[in-house]
């Protein structure tokens, strides 16, 4: 470890130091089973008791979870408990997101026409530049805000989860990262309370109301049901819009890694600045795997159970990693880029729902 240097107080600002500075030290430290298992298995039981809760007041699980895993952060203390939630927080997302690949087919997206799916990358650009804009606007930084904006404009949790582990623990810390989960999982349990309702009210049709709930709501689960709630033919509609959004996720994983770069500098060629994590590869192959091959329903839909609780792990497990005194040291200010890019996420998806779809 010549010429790295130890000193605590360079992790102070990141609620995973102890994980990031591990980054440094893993070829120190042989993680066994046995050392995953007690944080695994703590995990589990409050993902169990999150789904439990969820299921019991009908507000969304990822939203427990979080709530769970702030309270209980002080198990993280538990030095058996740290590398089995390690673990879970960063691998379990990784499988959650490939998984989240079986929903999704090219000739989905390709069914939604042309005009819909412009208006669809339109909505998305809108919550990137509101995300950026409310970071700046807070002193957040462009990173908070890329994160806050391509959450919102794609599918919610699991999309915060993907872009942070392109933008890294050294350009982001876990404070804002942890708000913007929390900020992301309120809004979108907002949303499934007011779009539908607003929907119906202002007289959309089935397929517009639809468009506007599957273009605007982060949650996948919460939009397919907030169009559900609708109607069967707005929750058809929905299902294929946000699974669009979902099949953007690994383009967007893309460009963000080309923007981030690879710390090789600009003059590097093209593509040594792309460093798309293998996680998102993978997601992609199911794609292409999904568009050739059929996927049976009874696959994909134990698929998309299984990502859901994986991602449930994952957010639980980070939860728990928090320390909520920083949290509460960084305030409200992480809150805004995701209340912009929600607000200007909902105001262009309804222009473009009035406007562009019949």
């Amino acid at each position: 470890m010549a010429g790295k240097s130890t000193d605590p107080a360079l992790y102070a600002g990141d609620l995973f130091g102890e994980i990031y500075h591990s980054d440094h030290v893993a070829d120190e430290k042989r993680v066994t089973l046995r050392d995953l298992l007690p944080g695994v298995a703590t995990s589990l039981v409050v993902s169990f008791a999150a789904l439990w809760l969820a299921g019991q007041y009908g507000f969304p699980a990822i939203l427990a979870g979080l709530l769970l895993g702030l309270a209980l952060h002080f198990l993280s203390e538990h030095e058996a408990l740290g590398d089995g939630l390690d673990f879970v927080s960063r691998h379990f997302l990784r499988i959650g997101i490939v998984l989240l690949g079986l929903q999704v087919s090219m000739a989905q997206i390709a069914a939604i026409g042309w005009m819909p799916f412009a208006g669809l990358l339109a909505i998305m650009g809108a919550a990137f530049a509101a995300g950026l804009l409310g970071a700046k606007l807070t002193g957040q930084g462009r990173y908070a805000g890329l994160l806050a904006g391509g959450a919102t404009a794609i599918c919610g949790a699991s999309a915060a989860l993907a872009l942070y582990a392109l933008i890294g623990r050294d350009r982001l810390d876990q404070a804002r990262f942890t708000l913007t989960l929390v900020g992301i999982a309120l809004a979108s349990a907002l949303a499934l309370a007011l779009y539908p309702a607003i929907a119906t009210a202002i007289g959309l049709s089935d397929g517009q109301a639809g468009y506007l709930v599957g273009a605007s709501i982060h949650d996948v689960a919460q939009a397919i049901g907030g169009g559900y709630a609708i109607s069967d033919g707005a929750g058809a509609q929905a299902t294929v819009i946000k699974l669009s959004r979902v099949a953007l996720l690994a383009p967007v994983a893309a460009l963000v890694a080309l923007w981030l770069g690879s710390g090789q500098g600009a003059k590097a060629p093209l593509w040594r600045r792309i460093t798309v994590p293998w996680f998102i590869l993978a997601f992609l192959a199911l794609v292409a795997a999904g568009s050739v091959v059929s996927v049976p329903p009874i696959v994909a839909e134990r698929g998309l159970d299984l990502s859901k609780f994986l991602l449930l792990m994952a957010v639980t497990a980070t939860a728990m990693r928090s320390r909520l005194a920083v949290l509460l040291e960084a305030g409200w200010r992480p809150l805004v880029p995701v209340l912009a890019a929600t607000l200007a996420s909902f105001a262009m998806a309804l222009a473009v729902t009035i406007f562009l779809i019949g």
